[in-house]
């Protein structure tokens, strides 16, 4: 059987893998702080007789996009945009401390300043911060958290935990969607970082770009698999020559 099959099938599983990418970066071009994904792949040689002609497509390590998104002006107190490449601090779903570029916070009913999907937001000391029940709450540009009860004066009751990460120890996408460090370890707080409150970042994802790369990933799919349909023409063409002069 001719190996151009195996060929192939890399071949399509890449485009497959491609479309899967950008599909999922299309969905998310309205995602506040969202980050489009890349997929990388490189060409590996089949080695062997009479195999020297066939290169295998894998996958290779893919990475993110990390230019900012779009300023978003809301104007709402809880709202906040990353400056730089400072990251946003929160609590994942497994307890381990993840980062991400979506600054539009609430407070629970528990007093807790949390995520959209319900993510505790965490200080520069790594802890949830807890906010006074019924108070004013507004975020300053270095992160600093401000509460305003009625009759009261406004008081500082934490900070958030604005992170940059290093090319030492880059940050990686995990499944929940959040980033967290290439190590495993939490980032220092980085107290030289700046927000801008009142804004949200946009996602980075240019919906244009993505629909061309979906259009090219799939002419490339069904090149595949004419391939593999001329493999398959080619294996009956030849068994049937065999069969004659048998």
């Amino acid at each position: 059987m001719d190996r151009i099959i195996y060929t192939a099938m890399t071949g399509a599983n890449a485009a497959a893998h491609r479309q899967a990418v950008l599909s999922n970066n299309l969905a998310n071009a309205s995602t506040g702080g969202f980050r489009a994904e890349m997929s990388t792949f490189r060409s590996v040689p089949l080695q062997g007789d009479g195999a020297k002609t066939r290169v295998f497509a894998l996958e290779a390590t893919s990475g993110y996009v990390n230019t900012p998104g779009p300023v978003q002006r809301t104007g709402r107190n809880l709202d906040a945009m990353a400056a730089g490449n400072a990251w946003f601090a929160v609590q994942g779903l497994d307890g381990t401390e993840a980062y991400t570029r979506a600054g539009s916070f609430e407070v629970s009913a528990g007093g807790q300043l949390l995520t959209p999907t319900g993510l505790p937001v965490l200080s520069d000391g790594g802890a949830p911060i807890d906010v006074p029940p019924g108070a004013d709450v507004s975020l300053g540009s270095d992160g600093t958290i401000t509460a305003k009860t009625a009759g009261q004066p406004a008081q500082a009751i934490g900070r958030l935990k604005l992170a940059t990460p290093t090319a030492e120890d880059p940050l990686k996408r995990g499944d929940d969607g959040l980033f967290r460090t290439a190590s495993g370890d939490p980032m220092p707080n980085d107290a030289n970082a700046r927000m801008l409150s009142g804004a949200l970042e946009g996602s980075n994802v240019n919906p244009v770009e993505s629909m061309v790369g979906m259009i090219a990933a799939a002419r490339q799919f069904e090149q595949q698999m004419r391939l593999l349909q001329n493999a398959e023409t080619n294996d009956k063409t030849a068994s049937q020559l065999l069969s004659m002069n048998g």
